[in-house]
């Protein structure tokens, strides 16, 4: 060891100082032996370790930081449940080791922020029970997030309060863990609608949308002083006259930190379904009496759309459905949206140059399409699980998608639970694109083999055995959500099949897939088609909605029926004649529903992708499931680089017309011809080099729609993505083609409603603070303007015991004493009654009455 010293420098002991001679912590720390250190050191973590090692020369040639250190700190870790670096570590050298999230990880123990994250833990750099140098370390680096009632939708949808408290966000979890005298200055999750406490000490995130009254609370925030310092980031694009408004507001430099605009008006549903939540589109875009809310309805979805393809870092080529016989008021809907669109992301790659970035992806392709493209699509029963169980069951939508059921019926353990259905479920989406009967089968099967491979779950288990219960407990924390999950879909597809054949679906879904085709089950033309509708009509196990949603069919099946024809197949089915709505809606979508006498022959409509009966796949099994929507044949042509332009031209054309059809084909643009297919038949492209291919459906979509993305992008090898502005079932579709029927005032339209305001505690004024009475003043302080004058105060009588030091005689002067005070002399009795009167004179010169 002395060899050691000598080579790295002088003795440590003799840098002792004497006792009380203002030693400190360090040089008496250094002033210990050598074996002491050596000791130490071996008792340190790895941070611990590594921090003393880089000291000085001294240290560094003894403390041991090797892959022991290393392991046994990660370790550690895992065990109290902290946060491990996401990648595999180096363990070669420190320096290896300490790239990526370490230095990240070892900071945030330094600085105390781990400790007391979890209950129990206590402090992590010292070993005590509380951190209470932690703790106020904390509060320089904890934010407030301050939220809107919409722009808290997107967040609650992308992630949950857990999330948002590891990346140093208050919240109520984390004030049960810090001390009392610290509460006060710890801020929840809050709306920036809501009356909130004052927060000077802590800065502050706003996640917010560009709306007027947002904009008002936030200034008032400002004005107020509520937080220290304020990040901005809204949802979508400030307007001009709000970002003015903000930009001209005093001692906004100060307040505000920075201003981000993230584009996520939008909420993603699944892997490759986007919606906007915007059912109220329907009625704008198709209602004849909302024509004035059509151009600002279409920029503001144009914006969200922009929002997505900015988000996906694309500049697409823009592609719209335009109909060859737009005989009806909303088939330039298409063409408006696209151009719209264009306009916005031309805007944004002017202002944004690094806009779209480099990227290893083919240029992706936009489509804008509408509800008039396909009318028939959301009528017609799907027998796929998702499709099904959303047509079939009732499941509620709103910021999640649940199922109210009882999890594990006719058990002790049986509880009623709404489950949500997301991507977080495993099963469910595994098997939601999947025909019911592969579902069933499926389902079963996995329960059975889940149940093998897990005996604990089974009722039979021995409870007596002690190894079996220890067993059961440890796989209930790992499978318990997964066993409710198996629960939750046998009981949804068993309640399904039930329908499926208490209400004799087969024989209706038979008709519909004729009358969707035009085809019968031998794919030849069918015959008798009123008849069988006819016979269903009578049946009385198929609900009233079925036997609307048959006549529908049937209408447009026959390109239009005669208005006395539509009642009499109403009254037949015992359906109201109000339910004559829907027919008349359908021309708004561009459909034939209603004709005007019998001889109304109109030319036969162009068909987008008509099907030829000698290609058709002949299936039994699944010949309830031959319709397929339309956007499955635009997708598989436009994969293929065949969609016909003229029915869905470019905003603006390429220069090289066959572009798509050489990407189709895997030829490479940059090179000088095409490659042969057989060079890339052995290599199949990776997920990051896939072409994306982006289609919004106006007017809202159906399940079996969202389905074909997913089919079309697993056979074709691209991503495809489903966005539109709500998710549509046949109850809710025929809802809304009668609501095109009735009267604006009675759609109740938020276009329509009272524009949302701030709410009144944002423009009250704080109250002025109580004016005392000096005991040495002549006058009473001037009230403030506006203000209640206070009611006259009796003058307290003078002290029995004699004026004192302390206590001064408060005798009031006569009432020519206060008027000789109001001269305008320097003296230092009446300074006080020439200032009131400099001021009084000043509000005169203002215009108010003397």
């Amino acid at each position: 060891m002395e060899s050691i010293l000598r080579h790295r420098g002088a003795n440590p002991r003799s840098k002792q100082t004497p006792p009380g001679d203002g030693a400190t912590g360090t040089s008496s720390f250094m002033a210990l032996p050598t074996e002491i250190h050596l000791a130490i050191s071996q008792q340190l973590i790895y941070p611990d370790a590594l921090s003393l090692k880089h000291v000085n020369r001294y240290f560094y040639s003894f403390v041991d930081t090797g892959t022991k250190l290393k392991v046994d700190w990660l370790i550690s870790r895992r065990m109290l449940h902290l946060e491990c670096p996401a990648k595999r570590c180096d363990m070669r050298s420190d320096i290896r080791f300490c790239r990526g999230s370490v230095p990240l990880l070892m900071k945030r123990r330094r600085e105390h922020i781990e400790c007391e994250s979890r209950p129990g833990l206590g402090c992590l750099v010292y070993g005590t029970k509380r951190c209470s140098t932690g703790i106020f370390a904390q509060c320089m680096y904890w934010k407030c997030l301050i939220v809107d009632t919409n722009s808290k939708k997107i967040v609650d949808n992308c992630v949950n309060e857990d999330a948002i408290l590891n990346i140093n966000i208050a919240s109520p979890y984390f004030l049960l863990l810090v001390p009392t005298e610290l509460k006060a200055n710890q801020q929840d999750i809050e709306r920036i609608e809501d009356r909130r406490e004052q927060n000077p000490d802590m800065d502050a995130i706003y996640i917010l949308s560009p709306e007027p009254h947002i904009v008002d609370c936030l200034l008032h925030d400002f004005s107020t002083r509520k937080y220290r310092s304020a990040f901005l980031v809204w949802t979508n694009l400030l307007p001009a006259e709000l970002r003015r408004k903000i930009d001209e507001f005093p001692g906004v430099r100060q307040l505000r930190s920075s201003t981000k605009t993230l584009f996520i008006d939008f909420y993603p549903r699944e892997s490759h379904l986007i919606t906007f939540r915007d059912p109220w589109s329907f009625p704008v875009l198709y209602h004849r009496e909302c024509d004035s809310l059509v151009a600002a309805h279409l920029k503001t979805t144009a914006q969200r759309i922009a929002g997505i393809c900015i988000t996906l870092c694309e500049y697409p080529k823009v592609r719209y459905y335009k109909p060859r016989e737009p005989t009806w008021e909303s088939a330039v809907l298409c063409s408006h949206l696209a151009n719209f669109v264009q306009q916005e992301l031309d805007m944004y790659a002017q202002w944004n140059k690094n806009f779209p970035p480099p990227s290893t992806r083919p240029q992706g392709t936009l489509l804008i399409t509408d509800r008039a493209m396909d009318t028939i699509s959301p009528l017609v029963h799907e027998f796929t699980y998702q499709a099904m169980a959303h047509d079939l069951l009732s499941i509620k939508e709103g910021e999640k998608v649940t199922y109210h059921t009882t999890i594990n019926q006719g058990t002790p353990e049986a509880e009623e639970k709404d489950m949500e259905l997301s991507d977080k479920d495993k099963i469910w989406v595994e098997n939601r694109h999947r025909h019911m009967k592969d579902t069933i089968d499926k389902l079963m099967g996995d329960f059975r083999r889940f149940l093998e491979d897990n005996p604990h779950f089974a009722n039979d288990a021995d409870t007596t055995n002690l190894n079996a219960i220890r067993d059961m407990l440890a796989g209930l924390p790992q499978f318990q959500e997964m066993k409710e999950a198996y629960s939750l879909h046998l009981t949804m597809a068993q309640e399904c099949m039930n329908i499926f054949q208490h209400q004799k679906l087969p024989d209706v879904a038979s008709s519909e897939q004729t009358m969707a085709t035009g085809l019968d089950e031998d794919y030849r033309k069918p015959k008798n088609v009123l008849d069988a509708v006819v016979r269903l009509l009578d049946d009385e196990a198929i609900k009233p909605a079925d036997r609307l949603r048959l006549i529908i069919l049937y209408v447009l099946y026959r390109d239009g029926v005669v208005l006395e024809d539509i009642k009499r197949l109403l009254a037949h089915a015992s359906l109201p004649q109000s339910d004559i709505s829907p027919f008349s809606a359908l021309e708004f979508l561009g459909g034939r529903a209603i004709r005007r006498e019998l001889k109304d022959i109109k030319p036969p409509r162009h068909i987008l992708f008509p099907k030829d009966p000698r290609n058709a796949p002949q299936n039994e099994e699944y010949s309830l499931s031959r319709h397929d929507p339309v956007l499955k044949s635009v997708l598989e042509n436009l994969t293929k680089g065949t969609l016909d332009s003229v029915d869905f031209p470019y905003v603006k054309p390429p220069i090289d017309p066959n572009e798509d059809l050489l990407l189709a084909q895997g030829a490479s643009l940059r090179a000088g011809g095409p490659r042969p297919n057989w060079a890339a038949a052995g290599r199949r492209q990776t997920d990051t080099n896939r072409q994306r291919i982006l289609v919004f459906f106006a007017g809202g979509a159906t399940y079996s729609e969202a389905r074909v993305a997913y089919e079309v992008s697993h056979e074709r090898n691209k991503d495809i993505i489903l966005a539109t502005s709500h998710m549509l079932t046949p109850s809710l579709y025929i809802r809304q083609l009668g609501d095109l029927c009735r009267g604006r005032r009675q759609l109740d339209l938020p276009a329509d409603r009272p524009k949302p305001r701030a709410p009144a505690h944002v423009f009250e004024r704080p109250a002025p603070p109580p004016q005392q009475l000096q005991p040495h003043a002549s006058l009473p302080a001037a009230p403030h303007p506006g203000a209640m004058r206070p009611p006259p105060q009796q003058q307290p009588a003078p002290s029995p015991r004699g004026p004192s030091p302390n206590h001064p005689p408060r005798v009031p002067p006569p009432p020519t004493q206060q008027m000789d005070n109001l001269s305008m002399g320097g003296g230092p009795e009446n300074g006080t009654g020439g200032k009131l009167h400099k001021e009084k004179k000043r509000r005169n010169f203002l215009g108010m009455k003397k």
